[in-house]
């Protein structure tokens, strides 16, 4: 049956206003106030709410954020803030069905919602999990080693991160309402810095419903996150080098954005991520029947019907040998046509939504008809409005639905400009042909940076040549194969643990990238001075700052203080022990070790490096544990490892060695009895050389 529905008349006076979250308390516009723009029902048209933000003071908002949001968050150390996003998660995580209610009204599916809304609640579990393993416990980042200054090393520098002063404002796009805001605030929440998220408005009712659950949670410190629903035209006005502008979706917009006084010259940060002309480039080896040829596919028509291919990362272009654009053309649509429903996301079977609004459908139309005029030709789908599943199970014309079926165009000139440099946003694809790698290569860079870009094929030849040409024009570059094609997170999925942006056109921003996108939202700077200024700085011992060699001084062995007493600093130095050759020889024959440097006095002394047989550095570590160890249990729990561990100076036979031990940092955990102490450890031998360097890991009780 065929039937078409007309969406219901209603008003703006009869429905409500989507709400604001600022300086801790819910705002809407006055009664009456002019300029509030129509959310609509993605499917059926319908006046969902309205949006204004007329009258609110945004200078108000960010100054809250610069002083209660960076005080109450400078409050917590790294690992502080990782466990309340750990919290935020469980809490978010167990509300998902709620949050899914809201996200079928914007066109999405269930698969659709579970993209935006679990990714955007797994983004928290990874930094929850990243900031308490990758970060130390404290509010300093230290970067890189000491850089010793003076000959008496009584002066040295390095660098650190700490948080920057001001607000982050996130500029957040249309089609992932709740994962675009929440994989911007959390990197942001980590480093302290206050967040102030503006979501588009045809969805920023679906981030308001979750910031309502995150305000009722009360996890948060106040000024942390505040949200902006509406206009937030003159923001940029009242920002300065202090804050941060976190920017998805236009070119156009972040251009202008970009061209402001206090970005140009006030030295505001600005990131963006923008248009993305993203290529899927299928190998020669893949061929029909191959198992690359139909991941290739798979994947083309995931991008295309995904969140209705309204997706920064979807795939736009494929490229394909010249002689298979005809047998990819059709496998593409042979799959839509097999596995793909297009309707209302309430609908039973419904695989995929509308587009986010009329205005964007109207937008994708008017971009796939220019590419037609520009010599694109339909290989598959068409501009008509197609017939869809309403909610109730029937199929027809919906009026006032943003629906359009899927499109694919097929060019007989692959160096037609329009292929290269327009993005119908929806579900619209282009398949070319390229002559040989080189081509490939070139016809992938044509798009002017791109965010990623795949590469299927089982040759590693083939996929080495490709990703080396490609890697440059692209934030991130997918290969695809037989052996992932299951496993694979897929061409447009960005994960939190590796950057998410691209060269050119696609922004020339980075986002995510694990811990790196934590350091985005801080400051490095070269600090300078003696060393023990630098252990008062960065809480971490250096060397030639003060030891407390607490035998001598306290009559107590380090290992024998809990966490709660030790001390930055704290130290214990043995006495020497001498090492004989029965002891290399030993230690050879018992471990198999026989290498001729330690046990054949000719070969050892042809070496340039040792002055005959010496002991094995691996006999001088266990040494040095015998020597520093505190045999009685605790506090001291276990040794989980060595790190940084460097030989310098080879011990003979009849050499002495002794090690100095300091602790070097200390890291409380929050949830544990238990804390981390990395201990500077330094052999020497009898004349005070340094023989080897390295720290010692330890889990002490606190």
């Amino acid at each position: 049956m065929t039937t078409t529905a007309t969406a219901p008349h209603v008003t703006l006076d009869t429905v409500e206003t989507v709400p604001s979250f600022v300086m801790d308390s819910w705002w809407t516009p006055e009664a009456g106030a002019a300029g509030a723009t129509p959310v609509r029902d993605a499917s059926t048209g319908e006046i969902l709410a309205k949006v204004s933000t007329e009258g609110l003071d945004l200078a108000a908002v960010v100054d809250y954020g610069r002083t209660t949001g960076q005080d109450e968050l400078g409050k917590l150390t790294f690992h502080q803030r990782a466990l309340k996003l750990k919290e935020l998660a469980q809490y978010l995580n167990a509300r998902r069905e709620h949050f899914y209610n809201f996200s079928f009204q914007t066109g999405a599916t269930k698969i659709d919602s579970m993209v935006d809304i679990d990714g955007g609640i797994g983004v928290l579990f990874t930094f929850g999990s990243k900031g308490r393993r990758e970060l130390p416990n404290s509010q300093v980042v230290v970067d890189g080693p000491m850089e010793v200054l003076s000959k008496d090393g009584s002066f040295a520098g390095e660098h650190i991160y700490t948080r920057i002063p001001g607000v982050a404002v996130q500029i957040n796009a249309f089609n992932f309402p709740v994962w675009g805001m929440l994989e911007k605030f959390a990197p942001a929440f980590i480093a302290g810095v206050p967040t102030i998220v503006k979501p588009a408005t045809p969805t920023g009712y679906v981030a308001a419903a979750v910031v309502k659950a995150i305000v009722e949670s009360n996890i948060l410190p106040k000024g942390s996150l505040q949200l902006v629903s509406g206009s937030v035209r003159g923001l940029l006005d009242v920002l300065d080098y202090r804050d941060l502008v976190a920017f998805t979706g236009s070119a156009s917009t972040a251009k202008s954005l970009k061209a402001h006084p206090n970005v140009v010259e006030g030295g505001i940060r600005f990131t963006s991520e923008t248009d993305s002309l993203n290529a899927a480039i299928l190998g020669p080896d893949a061929i029909e029947g191959t198992p690359e040829f139909e991941a290739f596919v798979k994947s083309v028509v995931t991008e295309m019907t995904v969140k209705a291919g309204q997706k920064c990362t979807a795939i736009r272009r494929a490229i394909v040998p010249q002689e298979l654009v005809p047998a990819v053309s059709a496998a593409v649509g042979k799959r839509i046509t097999e596995r793909v429903v297009l309707g209302d996301p309430r609908g039973e079977g419904v695989t995929m939504g509308a587009l986010a609004s009329v205005e964007q459908l109207e937008d994708v139309r008017a971009a796939v008809r220019s590419m037609l005029d520009a010599g694109g030709e339909l290989a598959y789908g068409t501009l008509d409005s197609p017939s869809v599943t309403s909610a109730d199970g029937t199929t027809g014309v919906v009026d006032g639905g943003a629906f359009m079926a899927p499109v694919v165009l097929n060019w007989d000139n692959p160096e037609a400009e329009a292929i290269h440099s327009l993005e119908a946003f929806g579900p619209v694809s282009s398949v070319i042909g390229y002559r040989d790698l080189a081509d490939a290569v070139r016809l992938a860079a044509r798009g002017g940076g791109s965010l990623v870009a795949s590469v299927c094929t089982n040759d590693p030849d083939v996929a080495r040549e490709l990703v080396t040409g490609i890697a440059a024009h692209h934030g991130r570059v997918l290969m695809l194969n037989r052996e992932d094609a299951r496993t694979s997170t897929g061409h447009g999925s960005p994960v939190p643990h590796l950057v998410h942006g691209g060269p050119g056109r696609a922004g020339g921003g980075e986002e995510l990238g694990g811990i790196r996108s934590v350091m985005h939202h801080m400051q490095r700077t070269a600090i300078q001075g003696s060393p023990n200024m630098l252990t008062a700085i960065t809480g971490v011992w250096h060397a030639g700052a003060d030891r407390n060699f607490t035998v001598e001084t306290e009559g107590t062995h380090p290992f024998r203080k809990h966490l709660s007493t030790l001390r930055i600093g704290d130290a214990v130095r043995s006495e020497l022990r001498q090492v004989t050759l029965e002891d290399i020889t030993a230690f050879a024959n018992s471990t198999g070790d026989t290498f001729y440097a330690h046990t054949n006095q000719e070969a050892a002394e042809a070496n340039p490096f040792f002055p005959g047989i010496v002991a094995h550095g691996y006999l001088l570590l266990s040494w040095g544990a015998g020597l520093f160890v505190e045999p009685a249990p605790g506090p001291v729990l276990a040794n989980y490892g060595l790190e940084n561990l460097r030989f310098i100076t080879p011990v003979a036979a009849g050499d002495s060695i002794r090690v100095t031990l300091t602790a070097k940092k200390i890291t409380p955990r929050e949830t544990d009895e238990y804390g981390e102490v990395a201990w500077d450890a330094v052999l020497t031998n009898q004349d005070d050389e340094i023989v080897a360097t390295y720290d010692v890991l330890t889990l002490v009780e606190k």
